[in-house]
């Protein structure tokens, strides 16, 4: 069997399973097992975890956690990072907690790595895998900055209207016409509101894709500044303004792929080896029912 791995964004999946379980519904409502641990997203995430592993069949599979907010690489770098966001609900952090114990004792590789987010350790392994192995490599993670990873070997999983779609290397040049390393540049100047990354201020989706397809990245945007095309003529002064942001941006954009302890990993301690009984009494103790094919 072709080697391939699976790579889970954990919080990622964990609170879009959360969320859609506890959309309209009070903390008291939600699902709770006799111990009273809340149970309604970890439900739907172990379910989703054995669908992934059904579909892709991958030999090796890993989990990537963030740390706190408050403690990561890029809020020392700008403190407004993620400044932005409301605090975790208590149920969700409860369960973040019960599914690491879960999956530490059914032995899946799970890793979570001070100063780093999940990113950083995704972009780390893909970097790794592209370099040691020749198996394909999926990301399963809503999170498009994780874009700027693909590669004829890494593609990502995302869900759509029309159901969840291996996104490849070939889907994404076909939509935006540029590398995907090139796809901070993009976010340099747009921005993310969601991380509360500045971006250029006045520079908005029509501008920022077509300046990077035309010119590559920032950098040489604003090499060519006083020359640009005529059509990017009304965004000189914004773009003058917003250099040094647009510069932090690309900083903050950009995931780490060499974090070093995960560079001196070996691939063993991925292997996926789960014993059906460990798994069905790790469910049971939680109270939880899934049918294991």
């Amino acid at each position: 069997m072709e080697e391939k791995l699976l790579m889970i964004d954990g919080f990622n999946l964990l609170s879009r399973c959360y969320f859609a379980t506890s959309y309209g519904k009070e903390m008291h409502q939600l699902t709770r097992n006799s111990q009273g641990q809340f149970i309604n997203g970890l439900r739907a995430t172990f379910q989703k975890l054995l669908q992934l592993n059904r579909l892709h069949q991958p030999t090796h599979l890993l989990i990537a956690w963030d740390v706190k907010r408050n403690e990561t690489i890029r809020k020392e770098t700008f403190q407004e990072y993620k400044g932005t966001r409301n605090e975790l609900p208590e149920p969700l952090i409860q369960q973040y907690e019960t599914a690491v114990a879960f999956f530490e004792q059914i032995g899946l590789a799970q890793y979570t790595i001070p100063r780093y987010e999940a990113d950083d350790i995704l972009g780390t392994f893909a970097q790794k895998w592209r370099e040691e192995k020749t198996g394909k490599c999926i990301i399963y993670s809503n999170d498009r900055d994780l874009l700027q990873l693909l590669c004829p070997q890494t593609s990502q999983l995302i869900a759509t209207k029309q159901g969840e779609l291996n996104y490849s290397l070939a889907h994404f040049q076909q939509e935006y016409g540029i590398d995907p390393s090139q796809w901070v540049d993009v976010k340099a100047l747009l921005g993310d509101k969601s991380d509360n990354i500045p971006g250029v201020a006045g520079v908005g989706e029509k501008a920022a894709l077509p300046l990077v397809q035309q010119y590559g990245g920032i950098e040489q945007i604003y090499d060519e500044l006083p020359t640009l095309d005529d059509r990017y003529k009304r965004y000189i002064n914004k773009l003058q303004a917003g250099k040094e942001m647009a510069f932090l941006s690309k900083e903050l954009c950009t995931i780490i792929t060499d974090v070093p302890t995960i560079k001196e990993q070996t691939w063993d301690a991925c292997c996926l080896q789960i014993e059906r009984n460990t798994l069905v009494q790790a469910l049971a103790s939680l109270e939880i029912a899934i049918k294991i094919s």
